[in-house]
């Protein structure tokens, strides 16, 4: 009987540890993508595209798509294709101080 509580309270400290490694890497990814979006912002011209996202935050292409559709939805962003039928996103456009301009995100 003191076998299977061991196991039981061994197994619920490994999902317990796993819930919380996941939560932790999320945070991260959640920064570098917001860090990679806002500088794309003002490099891009507010333009940005999939592939742009996903290499410049070095997140998947899935988890890069799921953040640029919900920011595309927040700001209203509007798909665009150009003469290369490339697909960007064009926002609205960033127009920061210059004293916020000089910070590094």
């Amino acid at each position: 009987m003191a076998l299977i509580e061991f196991f039981s309270i061994a197994g619920l400290g490994v999902l317990i540890g796993l819930f919380i490694f996941r939560v932790g890497g999320n945070q991260e990814q959640k920064r570098r993508l917001d860090n990679a979006f806002y500088q794309l912002l003002e490099a891009q011209e507010s333009r940005i595209s999939l592939i742009q996202l996903a290499a410049t935050a070095q997140v998947s292409a899935e988890v890069a798509q799921d953040y640029l559709e919900q920011q595309a939805r927040v700001f209203s962003a509007l798909p665009d294709i150009d003469n290369e039928g490339n697909t960007f996103y064009q926002f609205p456009r960033l127009n920061l101080p210059k004293k916020l301009k000089q910070q590094d995100w």
